[in-house]
């Protein structure tokens, strides 16, 4: 964001409002400091003959009191050279006397108030001082419509949903979006497909308030874009082909339980706000921005709701393994969304496996079939792994890297099985390899994440797509404010 511009003068200014009882009670001491100190001035927030019998400055537009970043009234600073030199906010009467160097200053009255809130900041107003404000910020065109236009019944006319309604993005909302970040508005944080249209800060910001997201949430979302419009995930490809596959985001770190993302009970699913609205941002921006909209570039025969927004958190707290991101060599202290290009999820069901081997059995068993129980080597998947199956590793001390190797190992398909005509399907791998032994899974295209509720011996399995350079590769990126 831009640095604001104190309109303070040198010397002393003194920020009250009429309605805040400390700034009431301490008018003897205003009057006092008007006489003694040198180039003092008052702005009154709310009533300009407020305090009376002082002189004071109308601020009632909230100018001064905003950009000199007033949080609490009554506020004394003291400015040299423009620059300020030290504030004090609410009465603290020691350290009034030591800022004034008045040394029986307010002697007949308390030592502490706290003060009130300044109107600078006061959630009704603060979005629209921000837009009045903050300077030239907001760069993207501005669309106008009509005052008998139904604002929302005008998003979707335009092209500008992806099917549900939409947040309006006013330029209030929008500054409200990116005082969620430190990154200027006009930063390029990537070149978004299939367009390759420069994304920057404040475009992902406007699409961010049309997904419903809160500002914390923000920065998750600039963090996932700039997974997906990379090479290695191919955001292009993922959206022309016909395979009904779309960016699946598994959040890390610490920050997710920060912002309440859902890691538990429905956690692929609907109720969480963080979840369905950082998804979504991500899906709109690439659509309104990019230029990837159904029937047009993206080509999926079927899709999958999934393609409306597919967001969740891990439960590294519960889980007996090692998190994705920290497989993926990253820090358990860091914030990481990592992307996955991925179809709906499947549910598998096992519920009398007791010992590794058994569930490691049942695991392999549904994973031969993403896309074709015949085809091998060619696409990737996520394996959700629900609290009650991981219990099962836990208690015979498996943990991630052994887990998927029994898998992998259990996954080892004989050529014979899977030649094109066996077991009367079409469906399968040319003949030369029918001596052959492949693997359903490239090394590293089986991905493991512990999530989902606490009661229910259940676990999902995500599809992906074509993998590596044919296809998409899962990408990790920080979290940065």
């Amino acid at each position: 964001m831009t640095a604001l511009q104190n309109p303070l003068r040198d010397g002393w200014s003194l920020i009250v409002k009429r309605e805040c009882a400390t700034c009431a009670m301490i008018v003897p001491v205003i009057a006092r400091l008007a006489r003694e100190l040198s180039a003092l001035t008052v702005y009154t927030q709310d009533d300009p003959s407020f305090p009376e019998g002082v002189d004071s400055v109308d601020d009632s537009d909230l100018a001064a009191s905003w950009h000199a970043d007033i949080d609490t009234v009554p506020t004394l600073i003291l400015r040299r050279d423009g620059a300020e030199v030290s504030r004090t906010a609410g009465w603290v009467r020691q350290e009034w006397r030591e800022l004034t160097g008045i040394a029986d200053l307010g002697a007949d009255l308390p030592e502490f108030r706290p003060g009130c809130g300044s109107m600078s900041v006061d959630p009704d107003i603060v979005d629209k001082l921000r837009v009045r404000f903050g300077g030239e910020i907001l760069h993207a065109r501005k669309i106008e419509i009509a005052d008998a236009e139904d604002e929302f019944e005008a998003m979707f006319a335009r092209g500008y949903t992806d099917g549900l309604p939409v947040v309006p993005p006013t330029p209030e909302r929008v500054m409200r979006m990116l005082a969620g970040t430190t990154r200027d508005p006009q930063e390029v944080v990537a070149i978004a497909p299939p367009d390759l249209v420069e994304l920057t800060i404040e475009k992902i910001a406007i699409n961010a308030v049309m997904a419903g997201c809160l500002p914390e949430y923000f920065p998750w979302v600039v963090a996932a874009l700039e997974a997906i419009c990379t090479d290695g995930f191919n955001m292009h490809g993922v959206l022309a082909t016909t395979m009904p596959v779309g960016p699946v985001l598994v959040c890390n770190g610490p920050g997710t339980r920060k912002i309440n993302m859902n890691s538990g009970v429905n956690a692929l699913g609907q109720g969480n706000r963080a979840n369905l609205t950082i998804g979504r941002a991500v899906q709109l921006t690439i659509r309104n921005v990019g230029g990837g909209r159904p029937g047009e570039v993206d080509r999926a025969a079927h899709g999958n709701p999934g393609k409306l927004s597919f967001c969740f958190a891990e439960d590294e707290l519960g889980s007996p393994f090692t998190s994705l991101s920290v497989a993926r060599g990253f820090d358990p202290s860091q914030n990481t969304v990592t992307a996955f290009t991925g179809e709906g999820p499947r549910c598998v069901v096992d519920q009398l496996a007791r010992q590794p081997d058994q569930l490691a059995q049942t695991f392999a068993a549904c994973l031969r079939t993403v896309h074709h129980p015949k085809l091998p080597f060619a696409f990737d998947a996520m394996l959700v792994i629900g609290p009650e199956h991981a219990r099962v590793f836990a208690e015979a001390k498996w943990g991630r890297e052994r887990l998927l190797t029994e898998i992998n190992d259990r996954l080892q398909l004989p050529g014979s099985e899977i030649v094109r005509g066996a077991g009367g399907m079409a469906e399968g791998v040319q003949e030369a390899f029918k001596d052959a032994v492949l693997p359903k899974f490239r090394p590293g295209g089986l991905l493991l994440v512990h999530a989902g509720g606490s009661a229910g011996l259940f676990s999902a399995i995500i599809g992906g797509w074509a993998s590596g350079a044919l296809g998409s590769d899962p990408v990790t990126k920080v979290v940065s404010s």
